[in-house]
């Protein structure tokens, strides 16, 4: 018969649990509703990807994300492998996995996460660089966005504009042609 765990490797496991609980702060859920591809793309995390109609991408954002944000390419014609190519809107330098920010215009949804532990995470849809796609941009415990013309009210259009704060650790959606 086994012998009960000491208590010690009770508090590692809990430990490991709470740790491993923490590290993905965000859950950022992003819809292609549009009726033709298109290539979302996401900085610092997530890099970018391909959506036909109807798919999602689901990115893993950590604690500690400070000026994230998530845009649509239209357009984009990529080679083979995808290393290389070209978007109508929003392209980052020719890459499928963006590393940087798009070229305007982007309709942007930003975000930050908050460090472990921290109560709040904040979120915008921001056209300062330009509007070239419809987007909802929703936090679990907070405002739900709407931009879905070239002049939308939810919309930052200055630097100063006011953005929303959200709970830590809540689930983000993200959603093109709402």
């Amino acid at each position: 018969m086994a012998s009960p765990p000491s208590a010690s490797t009770v508090f590692l496991l809990l430990l490991l649990a709470f740790t491993n609980s923490s590290v993905n702060a965000a859950t950022f859920t992003i819809t292609n509703n549009c009726s033709f591809t298109m290539w979302p793309a996401a900085v610092p995390v997530g890099g970018g990807t391909q959506l036909n109609p109807g798919q999602t991408w689901t990115l893993d954002v950590p604690a500690g994300t400070n000026g994230g944000r998530i845009w649509g390419r239209t357009g984009c014609s990529f080679n083979g492998n995808g290393s290389s190519g070209h978007c109508d809107t929003g392209d980052c330098a020719g890459e499928l996995s963006c590393r940087g920010p798009g070229t305007p215009p982007t309709t942007e949804a930003e975000y930050t996460i908050g460090s472990s532990g921290a109560q709040e995470d904040f979120y915008d849809i921001s056209i300062i660089d330009g509007y070239n796609l419809a987007m909802d941009f929703s936090c679990s415990t907070g405002k739900a966005l709407k931009c879905r013309q070239q002049s939308c009210a939810d919309a930052v259009l200055f630097p100063d504009d006011p953005i929303h704060a959200c709970r830590g650790n809540s689930n983000y959606q993200v959603t093109f042609c709402p």
